[in-house]
């Protein structure tokens, strides 16, 4: 199995990619993981991105999709992988697929988390993190026994400037532009299928998988 994974921000990707992963028997792969696997590794392409994050700049596609053809050249992901996080646009997804061309691969699913926007503001802007451990807990589905306080050291709970509402929303926003026309790129291709992402995430899986299954 050959897939991606989209989603809005808070749709909950990070975890169904990595239960869908390990219940596949194929690798997650994510531009995050890579990103950091290049940079702490040292590797060419690693001081490249370096240079750019250090500046505060945004890595260039081709420095990333450099980085994701080396790492699905990768012995690991021969006999499948689950892509979290890329392609991001159109013009990644035509670049995926002239990467899995020249190796003789092609896609099996695109699967869609949707989640309701005002679902998501939910979701995001409730987190709060530990500024001790990190440990993260939500003022409604996860709330501290303390207010304020972390339940695993004690430490103080804050909210990120990332879970913010305003920021939330610019990025639902960013995400809107950028990954509508991603959407339709790949239901004109056959491979798109969605699903609900709320609820239980036992059932969000359950959906993925009969959802992949289909295609697979």
């Amino acid at each position: 199995m050959r897939a991606v994974l989209v989603g809005p921000p808070g749709a909950g990707k990070g975890t169904q990619a990595q239960i869908l992963a390990s219940e596949l028997s194929i690798p997650k792969v994510s531009t995050g993981d890579i990103f950091r696997a290049n940079v702490s590794g040292g590797t060419e392409l690693g001081k490249q991105a370096k240079a750019y994050m250090d500046r505060g700049d945004l890595v260039p596609d081709e420095v990333t999709n450099a980085m994701v053809r080396d790492r699905l050249g990768q012995e690991d992901a021969q006999g499948g992988f689950l892509l979290d996080g890329f392609p991001r646009n159109v013009a990644q997804a035509e670049t995926l697929n002239k990467i899995l061309d020249d190796m003789g691969e092609r896609l099996d699913a695109v699967l869609e988390l949707q989640v309701d926007e005002e679902e998501v503001v939910k979701r995001l802007s409730g987190r709060r993190s530990c500024r001790n451990c990190g440990h993260v807990q939500h003022v409604l589905y996860d709330p501290p026994k303390r207010e304020g306080v972390c339940d695993v050291c004690g430490g103080e709970l804050f909210q990120r400037d990332d879970d913010q509402e305003e920021t939330i929303r610019h990025r639902l926003q960013v995400y809107r532009e950028q990954t509508a026309p991603l959407v339709s790129f790949y239901e004109g291709g056959g491979l798109l299928v969605s699903i609900q992402a709320t609820g239980a995430v036992e059932d969000v899986t359950a959906r993925a998988k009969e959802a992949l299954r289909a295609k697979d």
